[in-house]
């Protein structure tokens, strides 16, 4: 792979600028760049990437991090202030918003047994030491203590999509979720299991579906829990 050619002497400056400015106030502010990437949601190494040069800062990453610094733009990015403003000018007279934000970065999550998933349930930590070997990304934002299971059992196969063949990854947000029949949930029995399934409101009932007509549908009651939804899935085998 070629080398990535160096940022220009006037980009590189921004970046200096914002790494020296976030040192500066970091400790005051109880300020990681892991919390960074957490609040814009995007992972730590692109956090990294802007502050040390890699890449070039953007009016998003600008914005954000200005916002976190209790900082004006203008005082790494005097470029980017101005782009900044020339957007919120331009919003403001027409009834047409830019967007700032046209994707999201992508953000690695672990790779959770189904038993090390219900430790983090229980767990105020998001990611002990050593909680998984593997990580994989998504442009999917699933929260700071957001992470992948793998999907176990045929339950959720089926002839048409959406189909979660046995081994396929999903990516769980564990908390600030809502409860939306017809997405697909992951919840715990009251005596330890764990399931994924399709929820289903039906005359007001909650109901836990596999997709597969030959798996049994399960009412909620009190002896469930929905703990997580999933945002997102991988195709395998390819």
């Amino acid at each position: 792979m070629p080398k990535k050619k160096p940022l220009a002497t006037e980009l590189l400056a921004e970046s200096q600028a914002a790494h020296a400015l976030f040192l500066a106030k970091k400790n005051a502010l109880k300020l990681s760049q892991k919390k960074i990437a957490d609040e814009i949601g995007i992972s730590p190494a692109a956090v990294a990437h802007y502050l040390n040069g890699t890449n070039p800062l953007n009016a998003k990453f600008a914005a954000a991090l200005a916002r976190l610094l209790n900082e004006p733009v203008e005082s790494f990015s005097p470029r980017l202030a101005a782009e900044i403003a020339k957007m919120a000018a331009v919003t403001e007279h027409s009834n047409v918003a830019p967007m700032l934000q046209p994707h999201r970065e992508a953000r690695e999550y672990p790779v959770l047994s189904w038993v090390a998933a219900g430790e983090c349930v229980e767990s105020s930590v998001a990611y002990p030491a050593g909680i998984a070997d593997e990580w994989l990304s998504s442009t999917e934002n699933a929260g700071p203590r957001g992470y992948w299971l793998r999907v176990k059992g045929k339950s959720m196969t089926a002839d048409t999509p959406p189909s979660f063949p046995e081994g396929t990854p999903i990516l769980i947000r564990p908390e600030g979720f809502e409860l939306i029949s017809g997405k697909f949930y992951i919840a715990r029995h009251k005596e330890g299991e764990y399931t994924f399934k399709q929820y289903i409101v039906d005359a007001g009932v909650g109901y836990l579906v596999p997709l597969n007509p030959a798996y049994q549908t399960v009412a909620l009651d009190g002896s469930w829990e929905i703990i997580g939804r999933a945002i997102d899935a991988k195709i395998t085998g390819m």
